[in-house]
């Protein structure tokens, strides 16, 4: 428990990920990484085939905290408007008023995001890193707790395009969502015994029942939002040493010099794989970052961000195989 009653950051992700499984059978993995974007406060991008509960997950999350979340289905004739809103003209007032768009909002469920053109995906630029919309010359703040939960089918799917890397390089995280093996596939099928029509069990979960934290006995509702909040403050507290952010920037400028590479990871790159690191230490119920810490969210938080070269993609090398190959390479500091 932590101080004033309030349960730790383990405790926190403990809870929260007994009742998205409830909803979302297994994907123990994505569900953590997950959280850990949240409480770090960056945006996810989740990369599956049809059906494999990727806006489920979302949903579930967003539902479970409480906080407000909207949902955009991208398509090819999606205009930038539709994202971020539009001024319009007020015949009452004779003046033009802004119109809020979807990203006004906690989370945004970006469905599908690689089905709309790169020109309406460049709107999602500003909103992603500086958490405002700009719209003919004046700024409006979003939500302090604005996350992007992103959607994406395999890029070499029909009437798909590729997201700019600018885009890709705002994405704290590339989860990939695959098939269940057989016992969770089954464990789905159990779940769906007794319901009618083909809808999510999604109604499993409840702002109130967070609120209540039943693990810990603190009281209260609709804690969600003040509960991730409170956890990104303690980010302040959690202390990387000279050597282990060496370790990060060895890891990332090698992915830069291997010789499958077209293009490697970024500084801010860099900057997120510490930050995930802190995350990833607290979520351990420490409050200094590890190599191992580094190892753990290296291959999610640096796999959209290398580009590998045309010959390598055809021998069916990929992005974790180099993020391996680094790891293998660079000398891990005692």
């Amino acid at each position: 428990m932590g101080p004033e009653g309030n349960p730790s950051i383990p405790e926190l992700v403990s809870y929260l990920r007994d009742r998205v499984e409830r909803v979302v059978i297994g994907q123990s993995q994505n569900i953590d990484l997950l959280l850990l974007a949240l409480l770090c406060g960056g945006h996810i991008l989740l990369e599956g085939v049809p059906g494999t509960a990727k806006t489920l997950l979302a949903r579930t999350i967003a539902r479970l905290l409480g906080v407000g979340s909207k949902r955009i289905q991208f398509t090819p004739d999606l205009m930038p408007s539709d994202i971020l809103g539009t001024n319009v003209f007020n015949l009452q007032t004779s003046r033009f008023e802004f119109r809020p768009g979807p990203v006004f909002t906690d989370i945004l469920i970006a469905d599908e995001i690689n089905r709309t053109p790169p020109k309406t995906q460049a709107a999602l630029l500003e909103v992603m890193e500086e958490k405002t919309v700009t719209i003919d010359g004046i700024s409006h703040p979003l939500s302090d707790l604005f996350t992007v939960v992103a959607t994406q089918n395999p890029i070499e799917y029909e009437g798909t395009y590729r997201l700019p890397e600018a885009q890709l390089d705002r994405f704290l995280l590339k989860l990939e969502v695959t098939y269940p093996p057989p016992e969770e596939e089954d464990h789905i099928l159990r779940l769906y015994q007794g319901r009618t029509g083909l809808g999510a069990p999604i109604d499993m979960v409840t702002p109130a029942a967070f609120g209540a934290m039943e693990t810990t006995g603190t009281d209260g509702a609709g804690l969600g939002r003040a509960r991730i909040l409170q956890a990104r403050q303690a980010l302040t507290g959690v202390t990387a040493k000279s050597e282990v952010c060496a370790y990060i920037g060895q890891v990332v400028r090698r992915t830069r010099e291997m010789d499958q590479v077209l293009m490697g990871a970024s500084s801010r790159a860099a900057v997120h794989v510490l930050q995930a690191s802190k995350v990833q230490a607290l979520m351990n119920g420490r409050n200094f970052v590890i190599p191992d810490d580094v190892k753990q969210v290296c291959r999610p938080v640096l796999r959209h961000r290398v580009t590998l070269q045309p010959d390598a993609y055809v021998e069916g090398f990929t992005a974790d195989d180099l993020l391996t190959a680094v790891l293998e390479k660079v000398e891990v500091p005692r």
